[in-house]
C-alpha cells in the first residue's frame, strides 16, 4: 500500500494505476440476475427486492429518455428519504445522465440556485412544482413511458465510460455561493472496489443503513452498496432525529454497516448500549480522543474514514484501534503526499505538511469554475502518467514518532461541523447581505468541550439578531445558520486592516464562557436548574417557559449536552427523547421533574462488540 511522504514516496507514486474497476451499473445487473428475490431496499414507504428495483429503475430511465435526457445530461433528484430515492438515482444513471441531489430540506432559494447552476435536463420530484427553472421537465418517481425497443434490449443497456459524470454534489463556497463538484463513474466504481480490497466492505452481502443526506457526499458510499448486492435501509428523517427509534430500526433490519459522524454517534451511543453495534464507518469530522478510546477499548468494529468530496468520499482509512485518533493509510489505488509549500515531501517526524491526494478517485472539478478547478487540482510531479493531477486538500497533517498520520487542521477558513463542510466566507457573505448590516464576520465558537458552533458578528444600526437569524433560515440550510449573532460597534481589525477573527468576543449571552459555572450543582429547584442549563448550553441570556429548544439555536449535539448535564446535576434517568419530544421548556421541565421523582439514574451501560475486529 502506498505510504505518505517518506523518502520512497516518489518511487511509490510511480507504481502503475490499478486496472479500472467494473462499473456499478454492470454490477447491479449481475446482482439482479443472481438474486432477484433478495431484499434490495427497505424504507418508510415500503420495500423492494432486486427484481422490483430493476423494473422500477428501468421504467423511470425510459421516461427520462422520453423527455429528452441523453448521455452527459444532468438530472435533478428532489425526493425525501423513501424507496423512490435510490430508484431515481439509479434511473438517472441508466438514462446516461449524472444526478444532482436537491434535498427538499434545503430552502427553496438554495435549491433553485443549484438547479439553475447545474443546467438540469429534467427533475425527478414528488412535488408538482419544485423550485427549479421554468421549462425543466418534472417527472414523478413512478413516471412511465412507452416501451422503446431501441433502448429496452438488455444488450443495449447503457454502460457508462469511466469518464462519464456520475453526479454533481454542491458544497459550501467561499464566494457566497455553493459550488458543484463533478465526479465521474470511474471514480465511484473505484471507491467501491477499493473499500472491498481494503476489507472495509465484507465479501458477503450486508445490510447497510443509508444515514446521510443525499446532498452530503458520504451518502454516495452508503447508497452505492446496493449495486454490489447489499440491502439498503433508507433512514427517514423522523427516525434519524430520534436515537431510540433509529436504534430500533437498526435492530429490526439487522443492519451490519452504519455510516455516521462522531457527533451523531454520541447521540446513538446510549440507545445502542447493550445491543449489538453494527460496523461503524466514521467520517465527516475528526473522531474525538474520548470516543476513539471508548470504541477501541470496547472492541467495537469501527473504521475512521477520511476524504474530501473532490476525491470521491473516502481516500484514507484505518480501524479505530490503538492509543488515539489518527487517519491511517490510503485506500488501494490512492496516492497520498504530505508536502511543504514548495511541494517537497515532508519527512521529519512531527513536521506539519499539507495533504495532497491523487489517483482514480479525483473529481473532474468544479463545473463552470475553471480557475477554481485549476487552483485545487494541480499537476502531480510524482506520477509517471502524463497529465496526472493531484488534489490540494487544504488539510494539514503530520507523522507522529510512531509513524501514525495525524490530522492537524486547515490551511484556510473551511471548517467541518457535524459532518458538514462549511466555508465561513459563504456564511459571512450571506449575513453581510442582509438589510441593515454594514459588515459581518463568522467564526467557530466552542460552547462546551466538543460542542462547536457557528457564531456570527455584525455591525449596523438598529439590527436585531433574532431578525437576522430568521432571515438566514429562509435562504440557508440549517447547518449554515449561526447559532448566535452578536451586534458590535465595530469589528476588530488586524494591523493590515483585515478582520481579526481571533479577537472577536464570546457570543452574546455567553460572555462568561459556557464553563464559567462549571458543571457544579446550581442553586434552586428543578425549574431553575433546567433553565440555567438551557441558558448555558444555548448561550442565551434568558429563556421563557414557552421557548422551543431548536428555535433558540439548539441542535442534536447541544441537546445531548443538556441531557448529560442534567443527568449529572440531578442524578436522574433522563434520555434524549425527553428533550426532543418536548414542545417547549415547560414541557421538558415537566419531563425532568417526572424523571427525578422516578429515582436515580442507572449506571452508564457498556458497549457490545458486534463481531470480529476490522481486518
Amino acid at each position: 500500500m502506498t505510504t505518505f511522504a517518506e523518502p520512497s514516496i516518489t518511487a511509490a507514486a510511480l507504481d502503475p494505476t490499478p486496472a479500472p474497476a467494473a462499473d456499478l451499473l454492470s454490477r447491479l445487473r449481475a446482482a439482479v440476475a443472481a438474486h432477484p428475490g433478495r431484499s434490495a431496499v427497505h424504507a418508510v414507504d415500503g420495500s423492494l427486492d432486486f427484481a422490483a428495483l430493476d423494473r422500477r429503475t428501468a421504467a423511470l430511465a425510459r421516461a427520462l429518455r422520453a423527455h429528452g435526457v441523453r448521455r452527459g445530461d444532468r438530472v435533478g433528484v428532489h425526493l425525501a428519504r423513501t424507496a423512490d430515492l435510490p430508484v431515481a438515482l439509479l434511473a438517472a444513471w441508466r438514462s446516461g445522465a449524472a444526478y444532482v441531489p436537491l434535498d427538499p430540506a434545503y430552502p427553496a432559494e438554495r435549491i433553485a440556485f443549484m438547479a439553475a447552476d447545474a443546467r438540469l435536463a429534467a427533475v425527478v420530484s414528488a412535488d408538482t412544482a419544485p423550485p427549479v427553472p421554468a421549462g425543466v421537465p418534472v417527472l414523478r418517481p413512478d413516471a412511465l413511458a412507452p416501451a422503446d425497443p431501441d433502448t429496452d434490449d438488455p444488450a443495449t443497456e447503457f454502460t457508462p465510460h469511466p469518464l462519464d459524470s456520475a453526479y454533481v454534489i454542491y458544497t459550501s463556497g467561499s464566494t457566497g455561493r455553493p459550488k458543484g463538484v463533478e465526479v465521474p463513474h470511474g471514480a465511484v466504481a473505484d471507491l467501491a472496489a477499493a473499500l472491498e480490497r481494503s476489507g472495509a466492505y465484507r465479501p458477503e452481502p450486508g445490510v447497510v443503513a443509508w444515514n446521510a443526506s443525499v446532498s452530503f457526499d458520504a451518502s454516495v458510499q452508503q447508497w452505492i452498496r446496493i449495486c454490489r448486492g447489499d440491502t439498503l435501509v433508507v433512514i427517514d428523517d423522523a427516525r434519524r432525529a430520534e436515537p431510540a427509534r433509529l436504534a430500533q430500526l437498526l435492530a429490526e433490519h439487522g443492519v451490519t454497516d452504519l455510516d455516521l459522524t462522531p457527533s451523531h454517534w454520541q447521540l446513538l451511543r446510549e440507545p445502542l448500549a447493550g445491543a449489538r453495534v453494527p460496523r461503524l464507518f466514521m467520517g465527516g469530522e475528526p473522531v474525538p480522543a474520548g470516543t476513539w478510546r471508548e470504541l477501541a477499548d470496547g472492541g467495537i468494529d469501527a473504521l475512521n474514514l477520511y476524504g474530501p468530496t473532490e476525491c470521491t468520499v473516502d481516500a484514507i482509512t484505518t480501524p479505530v484501534t490503538g492509543a488515539g485518533p489518527h487517519l491511517g493509510e490510503p485506500l488501494p489505488g490512492v496516492r497520498a503526499y504530505l508536502l511543504d509549500g514548495r511541494l517537497a515531501p515532508v519527512t521529519d517526524s512531527d513536521a506539519v505538511g499539507e495533504l495532497y491526494l491523487a489517483g482514480p478517485g479525483l473529481a473532474h472539478g468544479y463545473p463552470g469554475h475553471p480557475g477554481l478547478t485549476a487552483g485545487r487540482f494541480v499537476a502531480d510531479p510524482f506520477a509517471r502518467q502524463p497529465g496526472a493531477r493531484m488534489y490540494r486538500t487544504g488539510d494539514q497533517a503530520r507523522r507522529s514518532a510512531e509513524g501514525l498520520l495525524e490530522y492537524v487542521g486547515r490551511v484556510d477558513r473551511q471548517v467541518k461541523l457535524r459532518g458538514f463542510r462549511i466555508e465561513l466566507g459563504e456564511v459571512e457573505h450571506a449575513l453581510g447581505a442582509l438589510s441593515g448590516v454594514t459588515s459581518a464576520a463568522v467564526t467557530v465558537h466552542e460552547a462546551a468541550p466538543g460542542d462547536h458552533r457557528l457564531a456570527g458578528y455584525v455591525t449596523g444600526a438598529a439590527v436585531r439578531p433574532t431578525d437576522l437569524l430568521a432571515e438566514l433560515r429562509r435562504s440557508m440550510p440549517a447547518h449554515l445558520v449561526p447559532s448566535t449573532v452578536t451586534v458590535l460597534g465595530a469589528l476588530p481589525l488586524t494591523p493590515n486592516g483585515k478582520v481579526d477573527h481571533e479577537a472577536l468576543p464570546a457570543p452574546a449571552g455567553d460572555a462568561a464562557g459556557p464553563e464559567a459555572a462549571g458543571e457544579a450543582h446550581a442553586a434552586g429547584g428543578v425549574e431553575e436548574q433546567v433553565a440555567e442549563v438551557w441558558r448555558m448550553v444555548l448561550g442565551v441570556p434568558a429563556v421563557e417557559p414557552t421557548d422551543d429548544f431548536l428555535s433558540l439555536g439548539g441542535h442534536s449535539l447541544a441537546a445531548l449536552r443538556v441531557v448529560h448535564l442534567l443527568r449529572r446535576r440531578l442524578n436522574v434517568e433522563l434520555q434524549l427523547r425527553h428533550l426532543l419530544d418536548a414542545a417547549d421548556l415547560a414541557g421538558f421541565t415537566a419531563a425532568v421533574r417526572s424523571a427525578a421523582e422516578a429515582g436515580p439514574a442507572a449506571a452508564r451501560p457498556s458497549l457490545t462488540a458486534r463481531r470480529e475486529a476490522v481486518r
